[in-house]
């Protein structure tokens, strides 16, 4: 068996998650892994499908023929991490430009390495504009501790909130 990894775009309409999985199941293939969302009209995402190699070329063709999506395919030949721990980080502040780069680049440089990131930002009067809420897990590599990226993120601003997750 094969794992490859699905990328895809386009205008968000109803039945697309529907079409991709007929896609699969009609050339053996297994959904895995997916992260999908609906962005500005749009209907995007990640799949990860495992699917036996005499089927690929069969399920590329049916995929990339899909009218409505763009469908890039990959092969999941990515190593996996070593040994550490993945710690969810909840982080609530003002909303301003820049901050998904500041606080990437923190978590970065103290050692972290980001393998999943949500964010959104809403209204918020009582915080003086928008709020950011991202929720970003993290893998740490074994011994080191989730409190020194916390407390250098919480030290960005005086408005940002971390709380951690450790049970992820």
């Amino acid at each position: 068996m094969k794992r490859l990894i699905l990328t895809v775009i386009g205008r968000d309409k109803l039945g697309l998650v529907e079409i991709i999985s007929n896609a699969l199941v009609e050339h053996h293939a297994n959904w895995l892994v997916s992260n999908l969302s609906h962005l500005s009209g749009y209907f995007a995402g990640v799949v990860e499908i495992e699917v036996a190699a005499d089927n690929i070329q069969a399920l590329t063709s049916a995929l990339t023929n899909i009218k409505e999506l763009k469908i890039d395919i990959h092969d999941a030949t990515g190593e996996e991490l070593p040994a550490g721990q993945e710690i969810e980080f909840v982080i609530t502040g003002n909303d301003r430009k820049g901050i998904v780069q500041e606080l990437s680049s923190i978590i970065t440089h103290k050692g972290g390495s980001i393998i999943q990131f949500t964010s959104r930002c809403q209204t918020a009067p009582n915080w003086g504009g928008g709020l950011f809420h991202a929720v970003a897990k993290v893998y740490l590599p074994t011994g080191m501790n989730a409190d020194v990226i916390a407390d250098a993120l919480e030290n960005l601003a005086s408005d940002i909130i971390v709380d951690l997750d450790e049970a992820c």
